[in-house]
């Protein structure tokens, strides 16, 4: 019996050990993935201020900067631990043509290449069809898969190291896979910001769209995190990134190069004050608490349940009062923004100070008692879909 207690002991103090050489490698792909955020920001801001003038642009290098950083890193990861590393420490990752690496590692070094290869096809979209209509074009959405490829591959990186740790042992990198979620809940808030501008917040569309995504990365996350308040301090960590944009860029003075200019920019736009899913986020941490963290078929769907109930009501909540606000002048102040985030092909009027739902209420159907229910299914979904995905996470060791 005691040879047996030694040797599983051995065994999780062995892939402990493999584990624990990524801590570092975690990080710079982590630091890949702040380049790339700031660089979106940076970017989407460039095009709404100055227009498309080369794609040599500062926020296009910080963006690929992030996505050399996370490949590179992760590819030397994999290099060290095929050739250079025991036996123990290829036992610990996944072989692919004969490679040894961590889960994470292939995952980034995928992104990377996605990254990369939406560099070119970028620059030929524009030359063929000029500017963007949208921030999803088909070169964009290669981008940001392998954007959220990279970060997703560090997070998984950090929670190999987390998995692994021996019982009674504080998880390393638990703050550091919190701060990655919080990049990647920013990342999905910027590429549904078409569907978001506080004008919209009175949309059908829109809550179904939220209901649909935050959840998954909030409620999914928090179940694999070994943080008690996971899903609050990823709310807040995508509030500060956002809102650092909204504050810093406008400090920057900015004028259109290309035209036609129907609103004549002196400064950087920013994104609009970031949503306020903190007041949801807080509420699923809550719920999870009181469920407690025993698995199983009731308990897990007690939780999908109560937390797409809790986002639905308190999002709305929110959002709906908030949005008011932000269309009002008392918004229009250097925290809020409120008027900052109009772009030079966006021409003054008073639809800026209003909900488009009913102005257009055909193109921008209004919120119902329907749509209620819709989002309600939406947030349900999205819920237990992440329950499931957190569940898998949880269990990573490789």
């Amino acid at each position: 019996m005691e040879a047996a207690t030694s040797s599983a002991a051995q065994f999780v103090e062995e892939r402990h050990t493999a584990s624990s050489g990524t801590s570092w490698t975690s990080r710079i792909v982590i630091a890949g993935a702040v380049s790339i955020i700031v660089g979106v920001l940076w970017d989407i801001s460039w095009h709404r201020t100055i227009g498309r003038d080369t794609f040599w642009t500062p926020a296009h290098l910080a963006i690929y900067l992030g996505g050399l950083l996370g490949g590179l890193t992760a590819g030397w990861l994999v290099i060290r631990t095929t050739f250079f590393g025991t036996s123990a420490d290829r036992a610990a990752t996944v072989s692919l043509w004969k490679f040894h690496g961590p889960l994470g590692a292939w995952v980034s070094i995928w992104g990377s290449i996605a990254m990369l290869t939406s560099a070119p096809f970028d620059n030929w979209w524009h030359d063929a069809y000029g500017l963007d209509v949208k921030i999803l074009s088909p070169p964009h959405s290669l981008l940001a898969l392998g954007m959220w490829a990279i970060v997703l591959g560090a997070m998984l990186l950090v929670l190999r190291e987390q998995n692994n740790s021996p019982a009674g042992v504080s998880a390393p990198g638990r703050g550091l896979f919190v701060f990655g979620a919080g990049i990647l809940l920013a990342m999905a808030a910027t590429f549904l910001i078409e569907e978001s501008f506080p004008n919209q917040q009175h949309n059908a569309r829109f809550y179904q769209m939220s209901a649909a995504t935050y959840p998954f990365y909030l409620l999914g996350i928090a179940r694999a995190s070994k943080f008690r308040w996971s899903a609050t301090f990823i709310a807040l960590i995508y509030m500060l990134i956002v809102a650092g944009a909204v504050w810093v860029l406008p400090l920057f003075s900015g004028q259109p190069k290309l035209g036609p200019i129907y609103n004549p920019v002196d400064h950087f736009v920013p994104l609009p004050f970031p949503l306020l899913l903190i007041a949801p986020a807080f509420a699923i941490d809550f719920l999870r608490m009181w469920i407690g963290h025993d698995r199983g078929w009731v308990r897990d769907w007690l939780l999908v349940v109560l937390a797409a109930a809790a986002f639905t009501a308190l999002f709305l909540a929110c959002q709906w009062y908030f949005s008011g606000f932000m269309l009002s002048p008392a918004s229009h102040n250097w925290f809020f923004a409120g008027d900052r985030h109009w772009g030079y092909v966006e021409s003054p009027g008073a639809f800026r100070s209003r909900f488009w739902s009913e102005l257009n209420p055909r193109r921008n159907v209004p919120f119902s008692t329907g749509a209620l229910g819709w989002t309600f299914l939406c947030a349900l979904i999205s819920s237990r879909l992440a329950l499931w995905l957190g569940s898998w996470m949880a269990n990573i060791r490789r």
